[in-house]
């Protein structure tokens, strides 16, 4: 169709896991749990659900438009100005938001192949040339992102941890590179997984770094239990987050997912219990990988990536899987086809997975 630009005709569209409803339907299933898309199976605070019930009643009325509560809370937990915080619908929005304000035709991307899709999806779309970078053994290979920068590079794509790997870089590797980029270049640093990885001692905490190039993105929807809310954030130097702010969309997030967020970050005891159930689930779905000889990638974030010997075994493991009312992610759309990611769930959710692993690798 010549009204729409070949960029977009031959962009793949995201293909989100699919839903427990959806499941039951096509496979009559009563009991599935759903280990694909990274959420946090204990779900939001209690202060969040008890603040949106009390502004459902204001629903009728436009959101603030410059979410000023929202954003003077996270300018207070890091010890920032409002001046330097942007946010939108998830990670995603101030993402978009991100590649209307700054690229321009003739301008370039490089972003490490095999990463964020979202980011993937964003990027095709826009029409830029994008640098793909190879993972180095499921990791950023920095040094290879930094012999890429020439003239025309514009955006630097950089997730920390990265999903679907869950891997991140350390401090060394991420001032080494820094030290490559040049001012006029933008480096978006995404932590969406940081709540997860933020105990690492090496690991490169953007709020301890003033870089007036990077832009920090965050995000409500993994660790704060907030996915179907869509919030998420953004720090940077206040110039950048000036011109931000007239390009993002201006009444997202909603209203209750501003009061929803602001609730969730008076409530650290939620996510100090989460993090430390999703490392005790994850410490015993290590043991039981090990156990079985399976094959899988050490993680810092909320999930595991277990790799096969070829896309074929992935693909009937994660079938049969689902035929057992388990669903998992199958990383054929990140070009790794020959893994599966598995979320780490609540403990109930785990061991139902864990009782059934044994039988399911020997069928598949």
């Amino acid at each position: 169709m010549p009204l729409v630009p070949k960029h977009i005709r031959q962009l793949q569209s995201y293909k989100p896991g699919r839903p427990i409803e959806d499941v039951r339907r096509e496979l009559g299933l009563k009991h599935i749990i759903k280990l694909a898309s990274n959420e946090n199976p204990y779900g939001p605070s209690p202060k969040a659900l008890d603040a949106v019930q009390l502004a459902l009643t204001d629903s009728f009325r436009y959101p603030d438009a410059s979410a000023i509560i929202l954003r003077e809370k996270l300018a207070g937990c890091f010890n920032l100005k409002i001046e330097n915080v942007v946010v939108g619908g998830g990670s995603e929005g101030v993402m978009s938001a991100i590649m209307r304000t700054f690229l321009r035709q003739g301008d370039e991307i490089i972003a490490a192949d095999n990463s964020f899709i979202g980011f993937r999806v964003l990027a095709n779309s826009s029409g830029i040339h994008t640098n793909w970078v190879p993972l180095k053994n499921y990791h950023h290979d920095l040094t290879a992102i930094a012999e890429q920068i020439n003239d025309y590079t514009k955006i630097i794509y950089l997730a920390n941890p990265d999903n679907p790997t869950g891997t991140y870089f350390p401090k060394s590797e991420f001032d080494a590179f820094m030290a490559q980029v040049p001012e006029r270049v933008l480096v978006l640093l995404d932590e969406a997984y940081f709540e997860y990885a933020c105990h690492l001692s090496d690991y490169p905490d953007s709020m301890h770094y003033r870089y007036d190039n990077v832009i920090t993105l965050r995000t409500f929807s993994k660790a704060h239990g907030l996915a179907g809310f869509r919030v998420g954030y953004g720090f940077a130097h206040e110039d950048l987050i000036e011109n931000l702010n007239k390009v993002k969309l201006p009444f997202e997030p909603s209203w209750p997912a501003q009061v929803a967020a602001t609730a969730a970050l008076d409530d650290s005891a939620h996510i100090e219990n989460t993090i430390a159930s999703c490392r005790e689930g994850m410490e015993n779905m290590e043991m039981v990988f090990k156990e079985l000889e399976l094959d899988y990638i050490p993680s810092s974030a909320n999930f595991l990536t277990l790799v096969f010997e070829n896309e074929e075994e992935a693909a009937s493991f994660c079938d049969t899987m689902l035929h057992n009312g388990i669903i998992l992610r199958h990383l054929r759309g990140w070009g790794l086809p020959n893994c599966i990611r598995v979320t780490i769930g609540t403990e109930e959710e785990n061991r139902f997975f864990l009782q059934q692993l044994p039988s399911i690798l020997q069928a598949s």
